[in-house]
């Protein structure tokens, strides 16, 4: 009787890829190599992906829809308001991404060059921006309109370099349960929304204080 071969998806070709990174501690050499070594056809990969770089993209962008799912599960997200569904989100996105952590680091670490860090981060970028469109109230726009010095898109770049920068803090973080990236979260997420109601001084000030401390003291 002949075997039934497994039925090839999108999320079996970056599982394999995942597991593949993690094992050899580098990316395939070709789709060839690739798909030889699962036991696919390199059709059956370009049905879903153009190139193996296009699934480092995939993966990031992947986290965020995840969290995204997860956050739409509970009934009383809906109710939060823009800062409780930032927080919320930060909070799983990098619980997700602790799961992952020996991959997400892997990957991350070896490139020197920022550039090319940052294009694998492009598919996690456009769905955070996707994100941060759903979460802006009304309130929020309207209270723009009137201050006309904090808009939309600035508040779009200014998260995405937020974001970035606590990935970079959760990388470094050797803390127990990563809890000093949890105090990273609150104290960051804070000073933005401070500073889109102009009243950050506070906030700015012991944020700073937490991220000297923690650049001095750990070197």
């Amino acid at each position: 009787m002949a075997i039934k071969k497994t039925i090839i998806t999108k999320d079996k070709i970056v599982s394999m890829y995942m597991n593949y990174v993690l094992d050899h501690s580098e990316k395939p050499k070709s789709v060839y190599h690739f798909t030889k070594l699962n036991d696919f056809t390199e059709a059956e990969f370009y049905i879903f992906f153009g190139t193996i770089e296009s699934i480092e993209k995939e993966i990031f962008k992947m986290f965020i829809e995840k969290t995204v799912e997860l956050l739409h599960k509970n009934k009383e997200y809906e109710m939060y308001d823009m800062k409780s569904k930032m927080l919320s989100f930060y909070f799983t996105f990098f619980e997700i991404l602790t799961a992952n952590r020996s991959y997400v680091v892997l990957v991350l670490k070896e490139h020197n060059n920022q550039l090319k860090k940052l294009m694998q981060l492009s598919g996690l970028r456009s769905s955070f921006k996707n994100f941060l469109t759903e979460i802006i109230s009304d309130d929020f726009r309207t209270q723009q309109e009137k201050l006309q010095n904090f808009q939309e898109k600035t508040f779009q770049e200014t998260s995405w370099i937020q974001l970035l920068l606590t990935l970079k803090f959760w990388l470094d973080d050797s803390s127990p349960s990563f809890e000093k990236t949890d105090i990273y979260i609150e104290k960051s997420v804070k000073v933005t929304f401070e500073l889109m109601n102009i009243a950050p001084i506070d906030s700015l000030i012991d944020f700073g204080k937490f991220i000297f401390k923690e650049k001095i003291y750990n070197k």
